[in-house]
């Protein structure tokens, strides 16, 4: 047997595998998916927003948090070395909010950033929040609740486009729905690989157990997640609470931030590849999962480039040789085409796929199927997915490199 309709089939299994995967937790938990602990406890919370040249958002998002229905006992803004009007924006805003701080320090990244907030933070629960990021009144309320739980050491919520109009932007309307549905299927078998970064909510002496966050990594929500896994704490996910966040409405913007966040992933494996397959969580399931979902559309990427190469190559060769000694270059049996068993299992899994997306957006309570069309979403999976594996592509080149750029 040939090694091509080998690696084809082991392909289609591991996506079948997954997708089943997550339908079956989905099916198991189906009647429980909005619902979170409530608590009679009243949290001391410390609010982080780190930020670097954030003028275009950061009122409106220390705004939105003091908005929030949930008492905070600080805002720290962390001011990483901005030159722009970050600084006198919020130095304004501090004459309007007594509870806002300010912290000023020269550029060091995101993640140093979080650590110096953490040092003078006095709540019991730390939160982070992207300064371009909106989170809903009733987010921490619905959220504190799972820190009853000592072993939890995170939680987080789902995360929305917030400005999702154009049909760049309902792209990723759709990618945000599925991928915040997901994790919180994930949330069920303790495999939250990520605490993005719009909005988390920490217990502030798991941090400091851990050492706070990697200031190298450029997906440190990613590692937070992970070294927090592996010191043996939970991380939960509420799916009835949001926050919005604003995503790139411009093509070179969304390839740089989706880069980054596969480079950012490159430098988590190499962190904890020693933890591959060891007892846990961390090295049992999230590592392997993680790795196999990373990597997954180079390796369908690669067969699709390889089979279509050959076969123009070969057609060319043919077509060349038939002209050559005057033998027709199309007959009535090269028309038709027969189907093989592969085929079928691809178009089974594109539209099992299909379906349990269109599923996902109608049960989110943020009415995401009502924005979509067909075409949309078909677009989606035919040409918006596609050009993940080619961003794979040139992070692992930039990883190799060591050339990691936050944009």
């Amino acid at each position: 047997m040939e090694l091509l309709p080998i690696i084809y089939l082991v392909y289609i299994f591991v996506a079948i595998y997954f997708l089943v995967f997550y339908i079956l937790i989905y099916v198991r938990n189906r009647k429980n998916m909005f619902s979170y602990p409530t608590t009679d406890k009243k949290y001391s919370v410390s609010v982080l927003v780190p930020a670097w040249n954030e003028e275009a958002t950061i009122k409106d998002t220390i705004e939105h948090i003091f908005q929030i229905d949930y008492p905070v006992k600080e805002l720290i803004v962390i001011n990483d070395g901005s030159t722009d009007r970050t600084r006198k924006i919020v130095e304004t805003l501090q004459k309007k909010y007594p509870k806002l701080k300010l912290i000023n320090k020269k550029n060091s990244g995101k993640g140093d950033s979080i650590n110096q907030g953490i040092k003078v933070a006095k709540g019991e629960l730390v939160v982070v929040v992207d300064a371009d990021s909106y989170p809903a009144k009733d987010s921490f309320g619905k959220m504190v609740g799972y820190f009853d739980d000592e072993k939890v050491g995170a939680a987080t919520c789902a995360f929305i486009p917030r400005n999702n109009k154009t049909f760049f932007e309902k792209l990723q309307d759709v990618e945000y729905h599925v991928i915040a549905f997901t994790r919180k299927l994930l949330g069920y078998v303790d495999a939250i690989w990520v605490t993005p970064g719009p909005l988390a909510m920490y217990r502030k002496t798991a941090l400091e157990k851990i050492g706070g966050f990697d200031p190298h990594n450029l997906t440190e929500d990613i590692e937070i997640a992970w070294a927090l896994t592996g010191a043996g704490y939970k991380r939960e996910m509420c799916l009835d609470t949001y926050a919005t966040t604003t995503v790139p409405n411009k093509l070179k913007p969304w390839y740089r931030q989706r880069r980054r966040w596969n480079v950012g992933g490159l430098q988590c494996l190499s962190k904890y590849k020693k933890n591959f397959f060891k007892k846990g969580m961390l090295g049992a399931f999230i590592l392997p999962l993680f790795t196999i979902q990373l990597f997954l559309g180079v390796v369908g990427l690669s067969v699709f480039l390889y089979v279509n190469i050959r076969k123009i190559i070969s057609n060319y060769i043919l077509t060349a040789f038939s002209i050559q000694v005057g033998i027709p270059v199309l007959t009535i049996k090269d028309i038709f085409i027969t189907p093989s068993f592969l085929n079928y299992l691809g178009v089974i899994l594109f539209i099992a796929s299909f379906v349990f997306t269109i599923i996902i957006l109608s049960i989110m309570k943020s009415g995401a199927l009502k924005r979509q069309s067909i075409f949309s979403l078909l677009f989606y999976f035919l040409i918006y997915l596609s050009v993940y594996p080619i961003i794979m592509i040139s992070a692992i080149y930039n990883f190799i490199n060591k050339t990691y750029k936050w944009r």
